[in-house]
């Protein structure tokens, strides 16, 4: 597996973190069923598609960047979907998120 295939792996993986966090919350509790399945379906996933990318990632670098990815993902969906707060710190913040998913990235061994 090449170092690129195994970081579209990765970032596949991170959005069926966002998919199963934001499920999770829509499942009310695990109240409604068809949310429930689908975080379990995405979850399971996610957890698949980060152990394949491991094959060609190094851990630390793929769960770090798989976490931020789930984080970045789930927090702008909270404030777009559920209504959480939008600050300017908040954002900065999910800034700085990104800008260590990118260089954990670029400077990850080939």
């Amino acid at each position: 597996m090449t170092h690129s295939y195994a970081w579209l792996i990765l970032i596949a993986a991170g959005i069926l973190e966002i998919i199963w966090a934001v499920s999770m919350k829509a499942s009310d509790g695990f109240t409604r069923w068809h949310f429930t399945a689908l975080t379990i379906a995405a979850a399971w996933s996610s957890f698949l598609l980060l152990g394949i990318s491991l094959k060609a990632l190094p851990v630390g670098t793929a769960y770090a960047a798989w976490t931020g990815i789930g984080a970045v993902g789930t927090a702008i969906l909270g404030m777009a979907i559920f209504h959480e707060p939008a600050t300017f710190a908040r954002l900065g913040f999910i800034a700085l998120i990104v800008g260590g998913i990118l260089g954990l990235k670029f400077t990850s061994s080939h």
